[in-house]
This record gives C-alpha cells, sequence and structure tokens, in this order.
C-alpha cells in the first residue's frame, strides 16, 4: 500500500503527536487516553514550543540590541536585580550565581567594564573586595529590551484566575522535573515533545 500524500490544504501533523511520531506506545503510553485528550495534550506541548521559540527571538533581540552574550546578559540582570533590592554585588557573588569560575567571572567582568556595561568601586564593608554596578546606560538599555519582555510574560500571568495560575505553576514545576532520573524500571518513564522526537528520529 503506498503511503496517502500529503495534501496541500491539510495541516501537517504535529512532531509532537505521540500517534504520529510513536504510535506504536514503545514510548510514549497513552492507555486509557482518547483522541480529544491526546489533542489537548499535543496542544499544550505546541503552546509549549511556540513559547519556547518567541523567548529564543525576544532573546536574541536583546543580545543583538545590547551587543552581548548570553553569559553577560545574565550577569547584568543579576546584578541590576540585586541592586533594586539595595544589595552589593561582588564578582564572588556574580560567579555564584551563574556557576561559573573565579577566572571566568574576572574576564567577564572585564568584557562589561571594557564595554562601558559596568563599573568597578570600592565595596563599602569589606577592602578586599569590589562592588560591581551596571552603568545608567546600560539599566535603560535593559528596561527597554529585557524590561519591557518580562512586563508582557507578567502580564500574560497576571491574566489568569489564581486556581489557573496554581494549576500552570504545578505543571511547569512538573515540567523542570522531568530531566531528573526516573526511579523504578526506566522503561516505565513515559516522555513527550521534543525528546521523543530525537530518540525516534535516532534510530533511523
Amino acid at each position: 500500500m503506498e503511503p496517502e500524500a500529503v495534501s496541500d490544504i491539510e495541516p501537517e501533523p504535529s512532531m509532537l503527536d505521540p500517534r504520529v511520531m510513536d504510535p506504536d506506545e514503545e514510548i510514549v503510553r497513552r492507555a486509557g487516553m482518547d483522541d480529544q485528550d491526546v489533542d489537548q495534550v499535543v496542544r499544550v506541548l505546541e503552546a509549549l514550543r511556540g513559547w519556547r521559540e518567541t523567548e529564543r527571538r525576544m532573546s536574541e533581540a536583546s543580545r543583538r540590541y545590547m551587543k552581548l552574550g548570553d553569559t553577560d546578559m545574565r550577569a547584568l540582570r543579576y546584578i541590576i536585580a540585586m541592586q533594586n533590592h539595595g544589595r552589593v554585588v561582588t564578582p564572588g557573588a556574580i560567579a555564584e550565581h551563574l556557576g561559573i569560575t573565579t577566572a571566568s567571572t574576572t574576564k567577564l567582568i572585564d568584557r562589561l567594564a571594557a564595554g562601558g556595561h559596568v563599573n568597578r568601586l570600592p565595596h563599602p564593608s569589606d577592602r578586599r573586595s569590589l562592588a560591581i554596578e551596571v552603568t545608567p546606560e546600560t539599566r535603560r538599555a535593559a528596561r527597554e529590551t529585557v524590561g519591557r519582555s518580562h512586563a508582557r510574560r507578567f502580564d500574560a500571568a497576571a491574566r489568569l484566575t489564581p486556581p489557573e495560575r496554581e494549576i500552570v505553576a504545578r505543571f511547569l514545576d512538573d515540567l523542570a522535573n522531568t530531566d531528573r532520573e526516573p526511579e523504578g524500571d526506566p522503561a516505565a518513564y513515559t516522555r513527550t515533545g521534543d525528546e521523543v522526537t530525537a530518540e525516534l528520529l535516532d534510530r533511523d
């Protein structure tokens, strides 16, 4: 039997749909779920993929605007947040937040200082350390890019009802834990989405 031709009118099947990528339920088990249930799950996964793509584009746009890499942007966001709370940011605090070495932190601060993004100042209470502060110009630029993006995300969450926020928070927490090793039989670990797609494609 020849494969059915793909119609130009009908939408392509979702690559996140286990009925498409795992029809024999070798990886994603969906016993007890009817097609409507699976359709809803796929819709959620597609929405997540759309959000990740939007987040990637916004992040790239912010980095291009400020001419900085991802780690540098993370450092600036951290320094700005701590300054907003009246905290003194040291090179050691930056290293701990980013999970990088002291040497890498020194190079990072050198780059940011050379680009006019941060200033090194004497620490107000520890003469052995330095205080790192974001310059007013970079603070304004970050506010116009990262700040406005965060405001739109906050608005989207604020439009939810309190019970809806609890459901979304639990769901996202659950997703954040999907990279942990499962207990018991690994074969019983249910996965969906890009992880399933990647594994199935690796078999070809």
